[in-house]
């Protein structure tokens, strides 16, 4: 009954709001490398790199503070859910850019950068939602949000599809197919994940609105 009236730690906001940011500049990067990825590749890898890494400390920052807050202003496991998906999408991009490198890949498909933009548009969307999640009076706009990222998340899985058949008939180096089909997989999986975000906004507002 106490608890009623004790502070809500109200940063776990701030550190989603910084995370989601950090989601956006680096699917920008990502899209750039999947565009143009003869272009300063290792210089656009280590970009990823970087803000991943500025990430991993938010994640970290927001993990430590929920271990020391006592009344939070959402569900404990919502917290937990919402900061470790946001860090998963981001180690993903992350795992493109660095296969990309290290399989050195110099030609991608259309499809490819197709799902780059993809990525980058449903982040944006994650980003909007996690800004208006500490007010429930915007409850409508953000499951709106929400289905817009599973709405992409479904197209990207049409583009994924398509492009994987469309290498599978045309590209006659095997290794080259190889390293296109796990760059392939490791993108339409960010997408999923920004969609398992989304799932968990989702709980966050109907269990809250």
């Amino acid at each position: 009954m106490f608890g009623n009236f004790m502070p809500r730690e109200g940063k776990f906001f701030d550190y989603f709001n910084k995370h989601a940011g950090l989601l956006v500049e680096g699917a920008a990067e990502l899209r750039s490398l999947l565009a143009h990825p003869d272009n300063g590749l290792q210089d656009r890898v280590r970009k990823v790199e970087a803000v991943e890494r500025r990430a991993d400390e938010v994640t970290h920052d927001t993990i430590n503070l929920l271990h020391q807050t006592f009344i939070t202003p959402l569900d404990r496991d919502h917290i937990h859910q919402l900061i470790t998906g946001l860090d998963t999408i981001l180690d993903l991009m992350e795992d493109v850019a660095q296969s990309i490198h290290l399989y050195d890949v110099h030609s991608l498909t259309p499809e490819c950068q197709k799902l780059g933009e993809q990525i980058e548009q449903g982040v944006v969307k994650v980003m909007e939602a996690v800004k208006l999640l500490p007010n429930m009076d915007n409850a409508l706009t953000i499951l709106k949000l929400c289905q817009d990222i599973d709405r992409i998340e479904g197209e990207a899985d049409h583009v994924m599809r398509s492009g994987m058949a469309k290498l599978f008939r045309e590209e006659s180096d095997t290794k080259q197919l190889i390293k296109l089909k796990a760059v392939y997989e490791l993108l339409e999986t960010t997408t999923d994940r920004c969609a398992d975000v989304a799932n968990v906004i989702e709980g966050i507002v109907l269990e809250n609105a």
